[in-house]
């Protein structure tokens, strides 16, 4: 997450309020294109999990990238809207999987069949890169450790094995616990807001979450809890893809290329975000 032709993401965070979220339907730029629709295309062309579909799986619990709708129970934020816009640029309809444990979507796109990309906040890495492909970076973040208010904690503090850290399950928090709080207990949980209400409640003694996310929870529903620490770790989030469809992966890098220069993009993060970043 560290695109040098963008301001990093977290310095646009300060001014994250309220939540909304949709799932995308695109355009059809590419209606005589069956090739790039078919789910038996041929070498020159990519394929989907059903044709006419960009079909996407995501932790839908990860606001204000991706969260579920209280009322509609539809998928909503901006990764979502970045997901429906990618899929207009392709002429395609962008549909969600139902909500999917975070530690299960690399290896979703890795098996393939259910969905042709993870979208979800999924920062680029070596060991990922090992299972999926990822496109072009589309956002910068980095890691908060979050401890209740007034607790006096400390990343040293917290390196102790009297000490309960929180995180969710294969995240990159996940692996910064084990490299740099590595005399910690660590408690890997699904769900961020399982991990927010264990600080809350004193069950955790903190909590390693990417930045913006940590922003956006305190601001919105954890008003005692704090940043007690950002860690610029410099990550960038990508798409996942499948390494047996490199073509859409080309297509998609295209795609986000295109939400840059045609201000797609900074129209997204100024309504989620209130600024372009």
């Amino acid at each position: 997450m560290t695109n040098i032709d963008r301001r990093t993401f977290v310095k646009g965070l300060g001014a994250l309020a309220g939540a909304a979220v949709l799932a995308g339907c695109g355009g059809n730029s590419n209606k005589g294109d069956d090739k790039a629709q078919s789910a038996d295309s041929k070498d020159d062309s990519y394929t989907l999990v059903t044709p006419g579909k960009l079909t996407v799986v995501a932790e839908l619990g990860f606001a204000p990238l991706e969260y579920m709708d209280d009322k509609t129970g539809e998928p909503l934020g901006f990764d979502v809207d970045f997901a429906k816009a990618l899929g207009k640029k392709l002429g395609l309809e962008t549909t969600y999987l139902p909500n999917q444990k975070y530690d299960t979507l690399i290896p979703t796109i890795q098996q393939g069949g259910k969905a042709d990309v993870a979208i979800a906040g999924i920062t680029i890495n070596d060991e990922r890169k090992e299972s999926v492909d990822f496109t072009d970076p589309y956002l910068d973040s980095n890691q908060a450790i979050v401890a209740k208010k007034g607790s006096g904690e400390t990343d040293q503090s917290l390196n102790d094995p009297s000490k309960s850290v929180v995180c969710q399950s294969g995240t990159t928090g996940d692996e910064w616990i084990d490299e740099h709080l590595s005399k910690a207990t660590k408690k890997p949980l699904d769900e961020v807001t399982a991990c927010l209400t264990g600080v809350q409640t004193g069950t955790f003694n903190a909590f390693v979450i990417d930045l913006p996310i940590a922003q956006y929870m305190l601001k919105n529903s954890f008003p005692d809890l704090e940043v007690i620490k950002e860690i610029p770790t410099g990550e960038q989030y990508g798409v996942a893809v499948s390494k047996d469809n490199p073509k859409l992966t080309e297509a998609l890098n295209k795609a986000i290329k295109e939400l840059q220069d045609d201000g797609t993009m900074d129209k997204i993060e100024t309504d989620w975000f209130g600024a372009a970043l």
